[in-house]
């Protein structure tokens, strides 16, 4: 989540049925005259029917007669001094597999009405989505993602299990992904050897037509071939024939294509080579099964890479215990640490983590804050400081009133901060998302250009020839490498500065980093490594 990214202009809100009319929340009224002015300046945007708005509920209830974009609207009122409100809505997307379906994603958030701007993850498997406040809920967000062919889950802010669910999502999809390469490899293996070992292995061409005669191997290979592209690379038509029959080819759609091109010319030249041309029935199950295997390969890695640099959130998430224990009824309760609310009474035992910020309300105790300043030395802490969610206490027992639970606290606003950098849009994938938006057909274009080409001017049999070179083109050409080693260089090198303690509020500054020549410190004289180490 990669990360990739494709145009970022928001886009018009259309004027259908379903989108005529358009409601959001705005600030800054205090009076009548300032519901006129807001009306006003809204209903001065062209493509505006009309506007209503309701001083009570602070919310504007636009009519739109043709396409408006809606920064638009956003502009008109911020132009008259009043305030649009917004809201952020992250989700997890399932079933990306290359920066083309970044694309599509990004594209089908950006339809919708009071949508100004969502960014999609590939490496992450993430989208954050602007919009205007009360315009559109996430279910409606979630049925666009839908239409194109991929899956959509909320991820509530401050949500402490989400990490450990998609963490779990991921070593489900790891383990999924292993198990099919090795099947599709071992039934892979004896078909390449079948067709290819004569141009290894001196003399084996013959000594297999004597063992085995012409048609087993042929057979054989077909049936190999079949249990390949209908178990591991099943995959690649479910998403892919879906994704080009909706006009919107992916990755998936090059794979399926090309290997059922293969695959297809094959049997054709088994059962019934009377049909090909003279010269040309040859068989090309080799391809088709190695192209499986191969592009399995590569999402395999593509996997594991992904785990990996979402190492440093799941470092930072594990800095929060999973329970804490509560003054109930008299009674000391252990409970989940999503069920604590501000105001509650808390133990603290020596040792432990602090599991939300809270103040101290009775006992004496050094606390280990290095998670959060970097500072080696225990700060003692006594009746009326002030503790950090994640930080460690040290010998003594402490009793504390939580102030700011699950996304309130601070430690939950260090891995927003860096989940955000995570997932910026950094200047250089301008690039990227200019070329993954027309990669996928140009690639299409280009291998039918490629056929017709050995077809009119390749040696006989044409056909043969003309086939192996097309599919060749529509399998070679992946996007995976631009959609993910982007947003995969800003993951781990965000998270490894993380795990060092240093964070990066924005994701434009590690481009910029690159040309930094000195850096200056202000830390009041010193520098610390965050523990003590021995030197006289």
């Amino acid at each position: 989540m990669a990360m990739q990214f494709a145009d970022s202009r928001p886009a018009p809100v259309t004027a259908s049925k379903a989108q005529a009319r358009l409601s959001f929340g705005v600030g800054g009224m205090t009076c009548a005259s300032c519901v006129s002015h807001v009306e006003k300046a809204l209903a001065a945007v062209p493509g505006v029917a009309g506007a209503t708005v309701n001083l009570a509920t602070e919310r504007a209830d636009v009519r739109l007669s043709r396409g408006v974009e809606a920064a638009t609207l956003v502009s008109a009122l911020e132009h008259e001094g009043y305030e649009p409100r917004f809201d952020s809505i992250d989700m997890s997307v399932t079933g990306m597999t290359c920066a083309s379906c970044v694309s599509h994603v990004e594209k089908a958030l950006r339809a919708q009405p009071g949508v100004l701007e969502a960014t999609v993850n590939l490496a992450t498997e993430r989208a954050r989505v602007r919009v205007l406040a009360g315009a559109i809920d996430f279910n409606a967000l979630a049925k666009a993602v839908a239409h194109e062919g991929y899956e959509a889950h909320r991820i509530e802010q401050g949500d402490t299990s989400a990490p450990d669910r998609e963490r779990l999502a991921r070593a489900a999809e790891l383990a999924e992904l292993q198990r099919d390469l090795i099947v599709a490899a071992i039934l892979t293996l004896p078909v390449f050897i079948l067709v290819m070992g004569g141009h290894v292995i001196p003399g084996f061409h013959e000594i297999l037509m004597d063992s085995l005669g012409h048609r087993l191997p042929l057979y054989a290979s077909f049936v190999l071939t079949t249990i390949v592209l209908a178990w591991p690379g099943a995959r690649f038509f479910q998403r892919g024939v879906p994704a080009l029959m909706r006009g919107k080819p992916d990755m998936n759609a090059l794979v399926a294509v090309g290997t059922a091109a293969a695959y297809g010319f094959s049997v054709v030249a088994t059962f019934a080579p009377g049909w090909l041309p003279e010269g040309t029935a040859n068989v090309y199950y080799e391809a088709a099964a190695v192209i499986v295997t191969l592009i399995l390969s590569g999402r395999y890695l593509e996997a594991r890479a992904k785990g990996r640099t979402s190492e440093a959130i799941r470092t930072l998430a594990g800095l929060r215990p999973k329970t804490a224990r509560v003054h109930k009824d008299g009674a000391v309760v252990e409970i989940p640490l999503e069920d604590v609310r501000a105001g509650d009474l808390l133990d603290l035992r020596p040792g432990e983590r602090v599991p939300v910020d809270a103040e101290v309300t009775e006992g004496v105790s050094y606390v280990d804050e290095s998670m959060l300043t970097g500072e080696p030395a225990p700060v003692e802490k006594s009746l009326g400081a002030v503790l950090t969610g994640g930080s460690v206490n040290g010998s003594g027992a402490l009793t504390l009133r939580a102030t700011r639970v699950g996304a309130d606290t601070v430690l939950s606003a260090i891995i927003r901060m860096v989940e955000t950098a995570q997932g910026a849009k950094l200047p250089i994938q301008a690039m990227v998302d200019r070329v993954t938006a027309y990669f996928v057909p140009a690639v299409f274009a280009l291998a039918g250009l490629t056929f017709a080409a050995w077809m009119a001017f390749g040696p006989s049999p044409a056909l043969g020839i003309a086939l192996v070179n097309a599919v060749a083109v529509l399998i070679i050409a992946c996007p995976c490498a631009m959609g993910l080693a982007t947003p995969a260089a800003i993951m781990t090198g965000t998270g490894r500065a993380a795990g060092l303690g240093i964070l990066f509020a924005r994701g434009e500054a590690l481009q910029t980093l690159r040309d930094v020549a000195v850096v200056a410190f202000d830390k009041t004289g010193t520098l610390t490594k965050g523990k003590p180490e021995l030197t006289d």
